[in-house]
């Protein structure tokens, strides 16, 4: 017999939703924290002395310049973003809402039928001794499930838009008192929304699993069968917020940086320029509310193939609840590990120059990893017998308690390299992006052609280092290995959010100091701050997309085996034209996304041109512009174009396992992934470089880059084209790839039982 667990059930049921409330609590007192930033313009009295034992002193005091009608305007910038980002995402919440139930139903009718909706209980599928819950309840729970990871993670997104809309103005006016103090502010409110996310991802779960357990008492296959439904709800609403939101904010950067910076020559953020609002709304909802749905999908996914692949293992079959329950352990020591580790950003050390910022990002990163490991080795010793069986394609792998470690860690580890090798090709630090500024001395086209050169390039090493985590994680626990190893990728994931969530709030920092004419020192500040968010952008898409790669080969192995099929062979024709149609989809949908973004680019950019020309004064500063049209065009053009792609794949698996079975479903879900995560990746790094070439120059910080500007001359030209050209590719088409790996891995797993039945039509008629 297998040995005892040092963790009893009790234990567990009591250790996971505790870390979820302490998540949640600290997430609330550093929102405390933030907000104790005033909004409204008061006289402090100056004698107020902080813990460096000297007054905080504002710079415009030195200047004579302390001015309350600046922050009355930055009060007033950030209440438009706020309200533009809310009334957006409502109006796709709306939509999204449709889909849900239209969805939901659809779920509950072919799961219901693959036992003609009779409410018996049915023999199991791996056991056929054992009487298991009939299909209808899996239908019914199944259904539920998605239900509740679709609004966990609509609410993600929107806590997430709403804190960062929160903080945007605030992290602006600590910037007066010195870049490390904005530093925090922006810090602290990326904690909150990665903690609140993290904690109700593993909350939501836990209880769950609790209330299905009621129903289904011992027949634990049936019911992680059920709880897959909530991985699949996570999944498709992150695919409208990403698509969505990812259209909505580069047609409003692309068409504001054309006519503003390229043709008439107004810097970035200019209050004159008719779409600046819309581009400050874009950062909200596309890269964090649409960021924050992105990653609690993987997570609920990675968590699900995990337990689905545990309950027809040892650990199912043996009930063993806290070795059952793994998964949700590790992301329960993950909450507590990143508080330590954010500690160390806004408690421990204190960020005085600017030039600290960017190692101060990397070491979170790094502290996190080390931690976890530490973490990760002893819910492992306390939480999993010393040797247990893992269902490996109809046989049990024996595995021992040291080899689901290493999975673990393997996978953890090769989330860190991922993320410093983008940091390499993205942050302008380095030789990569440098050249790629260098080559704008001779204008757009090699500096076009350096950027995707850079992009291919930079796929290498990420493949490898998933390849490996692949193969040794596979070695040593088969599919469970791989789902465990994404988890372990995933276990830091309220640092890696709130290092993301950083990004854009400096972004809107820096262009709220421009809205409200602070002065150029305040703006240097925020784009300091900014430059170092791009690069955790850059990161925190690194993770996304290695994460993807591996949950959605842990969901395929989970898929696999729900749909009783042995082996996936490639010389089948069946197979092979599954493949190729599968490697072809992320083309199809990155076309349709890119799309997109150019033609509602077209429209914002002739409503920019409109104002300018039939707005008289506006240039002079004399009349302000209209802003809210230029939102409107933008919410409209983002609601109307997220449906086809989102269509796209939502019902390709659909289709095809009803009319081609099961197989050649294999060989699409296996040809996406194969060819979704390289275009992912060189795409997201592509446009991440040339947006840091282009700072790269018009922050003339070195030698070199001071031969290429200032801001105006040939080379910034260049280089302001290359970043247009790259922002739909790193914040629409990339980060929605992985998305499109994982959803449709999950929604076969989801529907495997109908496939597996009623599936491949067009076979079975010839």
């Amino acid at each position: 017999m297998m040995g005892a667990v040092l963790l009893s059930e009790f234990a567990t049921e009591i250790v996971v939703p505790v870390c979820a409330v302490i998540g949640i609590a600290f997430s609330l007192v550093q929102w405390l924290l933030v907000s104790r930033v005033k909004l409204n313009p008061e006289r402090h009295a100056s004698g107020n002395s902080n813990k460096n034992g000297y007054s905080d002193y504002l710079i415009e005091e030195e200047e004579g310049l302390n001015d309350p009608s600046v922050v009355t305007k930055c009060a007033d910038i950030q209440s438009a973003i706020s309200e533009g980002a809310t009334s957006f995402l409502f109006t796709e919440y709306q939509y999204v809402g449709i889909f849900m139930v239209a969805f939901a139903i659809l779920i509950f009718l072919f799961l219901g039928s693959v036992e003609g909706f009779s409410s018996k209980s049915q023999p199991c599928t791996y056991d056929k001794e054992k009487t298991c819950k009939p299909a209808l309840a899996t239908a019914i729970f199944s259904t539920i499930s998605f239900l509740l990871g679709a609004i966990t993670s609509v609410l993600s997104g929107f806590l997430g838009m709403k804190i960062a809309t929160y903080a945007n103005a605030r992290t602006t006016l600590e910037a007066r008192k010195g870049v490390g103090k904005a530093f925090i502010v922006a810090f602290r409110s990326g904690a909150v929304m990665g903690f609140l996310l993290a904690a109700n991802g593993l909350l939501v779960l836990f209880v769950a699993i609790n209330l299905f357990k009621l129903y289904y008492g011992d027949d634990w296959e049936g019911l992680f069968e059920a709880i897959t439904g909530y991985g699949l709800g996570g999944s498709s609403m992150a695919l409208f917020g990403r698509v969505g939101g990812g259209i909505y904010t580069k047609a409003a950067d692309v068409g504001a940086d054309l006519v503003g910076k390229v043709e008439r020559n107004i810097p970035e953020d200019d209050p004159r320029n008719p779409a600046v609002i819309a581009d400050n709304v874009g950062d909200n909802v596309g890269d964090i509310a649409g960021m924050g749905s992105d990653l609690f999908g993987s997570y609920a996914e990675s968590s699900c193939a995990a337990l689905v692949v545990a309950s027809i293992s040892s650990f199912g079959i043996n009930h063993e609840f806290t070795a059952m329950l793994y998964p949700l352990l590790i992301s329960s020591v993950g909450i507590l590990v990143c508080l330590i580790t954010t500690l160390f950003a806004t408690d421990f050390f204190e960020i005085k120059a600017v030039k600290e910022i960017e190692p101060a990002l990397k070491k979170q990163l790094i502290i996190s990893t080390v931690l976890m490991t530490v973490g990760i080795a002893i819910v492992t010793w306390v939480g999993v017998p010393s040797s247990f069986t893992i269902y490996n394609f109809g046989d049990q792998k024996v595995v021992k308690n040291w080899q689901l470690f290493l999975c673990v860690g393997v996978g953890l580890w090769a989330g860190l390299i991922i993320g410093f090798v983008t940091e390499y090709y993205t942050s302008n630090a380095y030789s990569p992006v440098q050249d790629v500024a260098d080559s704008c001395r001779t204008g757009a086209a090699t500096n076009v052609i350096f950027g995707l050169a850079l992009g291919y390039k930079s796929v290498i090493i990420p493949i490898f280092a998933i390849a490996i985590c692949i193969f040794v994680s596979f070695s040593f626990a088969a599919m469970y290995g791989i789902a465990v190893a994404a988890l372990g990728m995933l276990s830091t994931i309220a640092t890696g959010l709130a290092i993301d969530a950083y990004g854009p709030i400096s972004d809107n920092a820096g262009g709220i100091a421009e809205m409200a004419g602070m002065s150029h020192h305040i703006r240097e500040r925020t784009d300091a701050l900014d430059a170092a968010g791009n690069t955790t952008a850059a990161i925190g898409k690194g993770f996304a997309i290695g994460s993807a790669a591996l949950v959605s080969l842990a969901l395929f192995g989970a898929f696999v085996s729900q749909a009783a099929i042995s082996t996936v062979d490639v010389l089948t024709p069946k197979v092979f034209i599954g493949l190729i149609v599968g490697a072809m989809l992320p083309y199809w949908f990155s076309a349709m996304t890119m799309k997109s973004v150019g033609s509602a680019a077209l429209k914002m950019v002739e409503e920019v041109r409109r104002q300018f020309n039939t707005i008289p004064g506006l240039m002079e500063g004399r009349a302000k512009p209209d802003y809210a049209t230029c939102v409107k065009i933008s919410t409209d053009a983002s609601i109307k174009e997220m449906i086809p792609p989102g269509a796209l794949v939502m019902l390709t698996p659909l289709i095809v396992g009803t009319f081609f079975g099961v197989e050649t479903l294999a060989g699409v879900l296996a040809g996406a992934l194969v060819s979704g995560v390289q275009i992912a990746i060189s795409a997201s790094n592509t446009g991440g470089a040339w947006d840091n070439a282009k700072k790269y120059i018009e922050a003339g910080a070195s030698e070199h880059a001071r031969t290429l500007g200032p801001k105006g001359s040939d080379p910034h030209k260049a280089a302001v084209i290359g970043d247009t050209v790259g922002d739909p590719l790193k914040d629409t088409s990339g980060p929605s790839l992985n998305i499109l790996i994982k959803l449709m891995a999950v929604e076969s797993l989801v529907f495997a039982p109908f496939f597996a039945t009623h599936g491949g039509l067009l076979f079975k008629i010839f």
